[in-house]
């Protein structure tokens, strides 16, 4: 009975070329400058094909284990660890992990071989091609923020779900500011993070008005678009999700990585979360940012003009009535003056809200003095769609 020998294309070629050498048809010269390989290894090989036949080819250490391999004790520690610690991490972050808290040096390939093996990891398929029009990333850092916002059970129900505000550089990819907040509202997206040249942004109507009273495109400002204004910033709204790509794809890692990392830490808090966020900031930039094709930074300096508090605040035209009182979210606030002036009645004045709740009312540049004289029933308020999903309804003048 012949017996069967199972040889690799590499170890084939060989005996075509030993047959060769056999039957004086090529030198033994030539055929180690085909294998590439030394005269005298070839001699070497050519012994062995001579003593034991096809057998003498086929490589000594097949069957064999590495001399590299990872030691059994280290493999036992390691999966112990990514079956309980670090469960359903992915290979290349349980590797980061491992290393620096673990101090376990292992490639992302040998994890991820010995979780499949194991049955932590299913190799992914490959995705059907889609193409989508590429745009190149700005050459300057702070030339344009992507910003966006995410609703997730980022805590994973040690507390309610909650949203995450995220600012992106589309430059270097690096993130310039991530905040947990109840619900994805005005008063959030009015603390600005630096003063870029333009914002990009989706089409919630937190930066965009979408709709005029009429049913028509709207050309308003909202309050968020007012304050970008007043602060000399662009705000440049997206078509789809494909056209922020790199805020997209920041919130896919951020719901992965920094969702562990709290676990991790066992935060539950908004408080804890936002304290944690400045420390996991650096961490992810030094593992994600790129370096910008200019290097001078686009930010710009606040002007002498600029006050903060009054830009990032609510502002809003109200008409005072005959008895000089307007109507602002649900109360009636009436101006008090002791010799009331004519020329105010109907007159345009400003209602400004800070982020702290307090309100003024400006006219022709002074604020006055006002009395709040009741508050009016609210029910029907009409509240955002994004706003709705922490389950919390903003409190009166902060709504989106």
């Amino acid at each position: 009975m012949e017996k069967l020998v199972v040889m690799s294309k590499k170890e084939l070629s060989r005996y075509g070329i030993m047959e060769k050498t056999e039957t004086k048809a090529m030198s033994q010269k030539e055929g180690a400058e085909l294998l590439g390989i030394s005269e005298r290894h070839y001699r070497r090989l050519l012994k062995r094909y001579r003593e034991n036949g096809v057998e003498g080819l086929i490589s000594k250490k097949r069957g064999k284990p590495s001399n590299r391999r990872c030691p059994d004790k280290i493999k036992e520690k390691t999966l112990k660890l990514l079956k309980g610690k670090y469960k359903d991490f992915g290979p290349t972050f349980a590797s980061q992990k491992l290393e620096k808290d673990e101090q376990i040096k292992l490639s992302r390939e040998t994890l991820r071989l010995w979780m499949i093996e194991e049955g932590l990891w299913k190799g992914k398929k490959q995705k059907a091609i889609k193409l989508h029009q590429s745009r190149i990333r700005r050459s300057q850092e702070g030339e344009l923020i992507q910003v966006d916002g995410s609703p997730h059970d980022w805590f994973e129900g040690r507390r309610k779900p909650c949203s995450l505000l995220g600012y992106i550089d589309d430059a270097t990819s690096k993130v310039m500011h991530l905040k947990f907040v109840e619900n994805e509202t005005t008063a959030g997206y009015l603390k600005m993070h630096g003063r870029p040249e333009s914002l990009y942004t989706d089409r919630l109507s937190v930066f965009r008005v979408n709709t005029d009273k009429e049913g028509y495109k709207g050309k308003g400002l909202t309050q968020v678009g007012r304050a970008l204004k007043e602060l000399g910033i662009e705000l440049i709204c997206a078509n789809s999700p494909q056209a922020k790509g790199r805020i997209e794809r920041l919130f896919n890692t951020l719901q992965d990585r920094l969702v562990k990392e709290m676990r991790l830490k066992k935060l539950s808090t908004l408080e804890e979360g936002n304290k944690y966020l400045k420390e996991y900031i650096k961490e992810h930039n030094a593992h994600f940012s790129v370096v910008a094709q200019n290097k001078e930074n686009k930010h710009k300096a606040l002007l002498k003009e600029h006050n903060l508090e009054e830009i990032l605040c609510y502002k809003s035209e109200r008409t005072l009535s005959k008895n000089l009182e307007v109507s602002y979210e649900g109360r009636i606030l009436q101006i008090s003056q002791e010799k009331p002036s004519r020329a105010m009645r109907r007159a345009k004045v400003t209602v400004i809200e800070t982020l702290e709740g307090e309100i003024k009312i400006e006219y022709q540049g002074k604020n006055l003095e006002y009395k709040e004289l009741y508050v009016k029933d609210s029910q029907g308020r009409v509240l955002n769609r994004k706003s709705l999903l922490g389950g919390t309804i903003p409190k009166k003048g902060m709504v989106a």
